[in-house]
């Protein structure tokens, strides 16, 4: 139990870094200073813990935590010395694969381990995945991720859902979060590289999701 614990907890930290980082290349192509650097990653890199938290009647988890801001920070402070270069920015999507697929199954887990039921509990991590990033494009004017060619929230659905699925059948809690995580990465990965999109509304071409 232990060792689940630990493992959740750093791609939690992971996660929220890795999400702040994208937040503050948002304030970089909007050319902001650093202090708006900093907001943009706390808020990406938050976003979706807080209003899983808020929804689940659970502790506001960076309140009661408050290095989980830090973490933010310094993701805000290396984009900010190191830059956006244009092979910084490739690496920084498939750190975004991972930011969400290790999101999914952290904010499934943590529901389901204060009471939620499995469909609630999928929904939490989905939104725990996606919400900092809809409110980092809201802040930055950019195009919501929920309007992407490729697909990105259906990759959180797809490993929160296997996360919980595997949970209530039995599997130790860190095989089957190994295993959601694998699923959202992997879906995600297709969407990036080969540009997977969901069927789209009949005479509206392919859909986002």
């Amino acid at each position: 139990m232990e060792a689940l614990t630990a493992a959740f907890t750093w791609l939690d930290y992971g996660a929220v870094a890795v999400f702040g980082a994208t937040g503050a290349l948002a304030a970089a192509r909007q050319k902001h200073d650093i202090i708006t650097f900093g907001f943009f990653a706390a808020v990406t890199g938050v976003g979706g813990g807080t209003l899983r938290d808020l929804l689940i009647g659970a502790p506001v988890f960076w309140v009661q935590r408050p290095d989980y801001i830090v973490a933010c920070l310094i993701a805000a402070l290396a984009v900010w010395v190191f830059g956006t270069g244009r092979a910084r920015m490739k690496v920084l999507l498939w750190l975004d694969a991972l930011g969400l697929a290790a999101y999914c199954v952290v904010g499934a887990a943590k529901s389901l381990a204060l009471g939620v039921p499995p469909i609630p509990a999928v929904v939490m991590g989905v939104l725990t995945a996606c919400f900092g990033g809809v409110l980092r494009d809201v802040l930055a004017h950019e195009p919501s991720i929920l309007l992407r060619r490729e697909i990105y929230v259906t990759c959180a659905l797809a490993g929160a859902a296997t996360f919980v699925i595997l949970e209530l059948s039995g599997v130790r809690g860190l095989w089957a979060g190994l295993a959601g995580f694998g699923v959202a990465f992997a879906v995600r990965a297709g969407a990036i590289v080969w540009g997977w999109s969901m069927p789209g509304f009949p005479g509206r071409g392919k859909s986002e999701g």
